[in-house]
């Protein structure tokens, strides 16, 4: 009978099985810890998610508490932009007003200084400029179109031709 059994009195077959089993006891045991250690770092995880998500939520009513806070702010700020607006679109029209009256002080002066020019000739234009003594547009046009355009006018005299001379070239 013990030539059955083998040497620790099991059969041959039995004791393969026992290694199997602890085989797997020691398979069952490993995978446990794995799956405890697993778990322990989910856990850890959602502790630092759920720390982040507490700091998110409370930089969410922070900031939304702040906006509140500076929505009268924004509105005040608003009204005062939209009255400087105001404000510096009439300084601009006061100052192409001031640059009108100046011109026509210009015309003024220069009919009484010049009796026999006649300063309401459409020839004096704003809109012109004496460059190397003669008439041209400040818009862009060459200088060539602009005194064939003033010698071609009804009021062309060329008799009577101004020339410029020592003209002072700074501008304010």
């Amino acid at each position: 009978m013990k030539d059955e059994l083998g040497e620790g009195g099991f059969k041959e077959g039995s004791q393969t099985r026992v290694e199997e089993l602890k085989i797997q006891v020691n398979n069952h045991v490993e995978e446990k810890a794995a799956r405890k250690k697993a778990r322990e770092e989910w856990m850890e995880e959602k502790k630092r998610l759920g720390t982040w998500k507490v700091r998110c939520l409370d930089s969410e009513n922070k900031l939304k508490g702040r906006i509140v806070e500076l929505e009268p702010d924004y509105d005040e700020v608003k009204e005062k932009i939209g009255g400087l607006e105001l404000e510096l679109e009439d300084l601009k029209s006061c100052i192409i007003q001031e640059y009108i009256n100046e011109f026509q002080k210009c015309l003024r002066q220069a009919a009484f200084f010049y009796k026999d020019i006649d300063v309401s000739d459409s020839r004096f234009d704003v809109n012109k400029d004496v460059v190397d003594g003669e008439l041209v547009s400040e818009a862009g046009s060459s200088r060539e179109e602009e005194s064939d355009k003033v010698a071609k006018g009804p009021d062309a005299n060329v008799d009577d031709a101004v020339v410029v001379e020592d003209v002072d070239e700074e501008t304010t």
